[in-house]
């Protein structure tokens, strides 16, 4: 027959142990409530501030929406009417130039990193490359451009101007394609080389059609980033208060307009720099809700 203190130290072993427990659960519970309210407070901190920029902008940016701002270029200093025509359109040719180049390279490289190069060292010699330029400032890819295309030709140019928006665009084209090949099944690949067909149509025919959904999204979002990027066009497209195509030649552009007219003491200018804010706010938006749609879709 056991000794009563034994059958006590018996007893008190398991309290002990159901003690201990339950105060780890309640210090988990409070960890947890800590780490969730601070995550909450910082969604807040930051939805504030988006909401603001967002109010103000729509709040300022429509009072000097016209048909003149879509008609009319950019008017001279402490001048009434006027718009931002010249400015649309240089954006958009200068853009339209720089992912019409930087979606193939992009979408090429992306194709090589994924398909052909994957372990090999040219491969991730391009990957950190690739890498160094996604984090690279603009303003150093403006420099560059400055200093091989503007100071070699003697002048500022719309064609520069692209050049630096295509660089900063292909990075992401390169990232998001590799990404998105890589997401195909290594069985389809498989069993279309078990079927005999070549490399070349098996990459056309299965993993890019697969992945087009993902790939054009990386599209949008570089557009999206370029379309809003002033330092590059600072030295290298400068600005034009003209309208003009000539692609050897000085073009206006929003950011660069808008930087202009933001900064001048002038209250026409600075109506029509919130004006050009909210069109590229909304082009923006629209290109991301765009691309959110097609991933949806896909």
């Amino acid at each position: 027959m056991s000794h009563p203190s034994m059958r006590l130290g018996q007893t008190r072993e398991p309290d002990r142990a159901a003690a201990l427990k339950l105060r780890m659960q309640a210090r988990r519970r409070r960890t947890n409530a800590l780490a969730l309210a601070l995550s909450l407070a910082a969604m807040a901190f930051g939805l504030v501030w988006l909401l603001w920029i967002l109010y103000t902008t729509v709040r300022l940016g429509v009072g000097g929406l016209s048909w003149h701002l879509f008609t009319a270029s950019t008017p001279a200093p402490n001048t009434a009417g006027g718009g931002l025509a010249n400015a649309i359109v240089g954006s958009l040719v200068m853009v339209g130039m720089a992912t019409a180049v930087g979606t193939p390279l992009g979408v090429l490289a992306g194709v090589f990193l994924a398909e052909y190069g994957r372990g090999s060292v040219l491969a991730t010699i391009t990957r950190f490359l690739n890498d160094v330029l996604l984090s690279a400032p603009s303003i150093v890819i403006g420099l560059f451009v400055y200093a091989v295309v503007v100071a070699t030709t003697g002048r500022f140019s719309a064609a520069a101007g692209a050049l630096s928006l295509a660089l900063l665009q292909i990075p992401i084209v390169i990232r998001t394609t590799e990404n998105m090949l890589n997401l195909v099944p290594i069985a389809l690949r498989e069993a279309s080389f078990a079927l005999g067909v070549p490399k070349w149509k098996m990459i056309a025919s299965i993993t890019l059609k697969g992945s087009i959904g993902g790939i054009v999204t990386g599209v949008l979002l570089g557009i999206a980033r370029i379309a809003g990027e002033t330092a590059p066009l600072l030295f290298t497209a400068l600005s034009n208060q003209f309208f003009s195509l000539d692609l050897g030649q000085p073009m206006a552009s929003l950011p660069v307009t808008i930087f202009k007219f933001a900064m001048s003491p002038f209250a026409d200018w600075q109506s029509l720099a919130w004006a050009g804010v909210f069109l590229i706010t909304l082009g923006v938006l629209v290109l991301n809700i765009l691309a959110r749609v097609i991933v949806r879709k896909k």
